[in-house]
């Protein structure tokens, strides 16, 4: 991702988004959990886990929390939201470690799983197919990958953005404003239907795709390498 198009390069973005992102992405406690439980499925009990976009460091801190044999690779292109993720994961820091940069910027691994959250909507179709099969070049055969991020659903993109603004927002939030807000994402973020998503996958070298959660505009998948 260029720095054009990275809105986390400052401090005060980086600890917004550390602040803000939980409320905006519906069960993200939950999906944090069921990242780890899909992870288990096939990762050893002392896992070597690549978290792609680890910014801000919130899904590292739940699966190191969650784990304690496991060892996390974290790599962000922001410094900012690499130093809110030190931050975060401070009580982990004999098994958290960091990149800046991409996802072909980490280690050769082979990593035991692998997990992007909330990242991959950022990217064009190449950038994110490039992305995905860096991702899959390091991870083990049959390992597991987890991705969740906003999805172009249905052909009806803007009003499950509409129903995502509406729920970042107050009780009572205004439609109007939701609307407004669902537009703008719509325009700025290169969104994918589902089966562009899944199609994604498989040309990066994953296999079975499956859907594990969706809410709202969000998706996600997990698939084996």
């Amino acid at each position: 991702m260029s720095d054009a198009r990275n809105p986390f390069l400052s401090a005060d973005s980086a600890s917004t988004y550390v602040r803000d992102t939980p409320r905006k992405v519906p069960g993200l406690s939950d999906l944090h959990r069921m990242t780890t439980l899909l992870l288990d499925e096939r990762a050893p009990a002392a896992a070597d886990v690549l978290v792609v976009g680890a910014g801000g460091g919130l899904e590292m801190k739940a699966l190191a929390e969650a784990r304690p044999n496991w060892r996390l690779l974290g790599v962000d292109p922001s410094p900012a939201m690499l130093d809110m993720a030190r931050q975060m994961t401070s009580a982990y820091a004999e098994r958290t470690d960091f990149v800046l940069g991409t996802a072909c910027d980490a280690p050769a691994g082979p990593f035991d799983g692998a997990v992007c959250l909330l990242t991959l909507h950022f990217l064009e179709r190449q950038e994110r197919v490039q992305t995905l099969q860096a991702i899959r070049e390091r991870l083990k055969p049959g390992a597991v990958f987890v991705a969740a991020h906003h999805v172009a659903v249905d052909g009806q993109a803007e009003r499950w953005l509409t129903g995502s603004a509406a729920f970042a927002g107050d009780t009572n939030p205004d439609y109007q404003q939701a609307k407004t807000s669902a537009h703008m994402m719509a325009e700025r973020l290169p969104l994918l239907s589902v089966s562009q998503e899944e199609a994604c996958f498989r040309q990066a070298g994953f296999s079975e795709p499956a859907l594990f959660y969706a809410a709202f505009s969000f998706r996600g998948w997990v698939m084996t390498a």
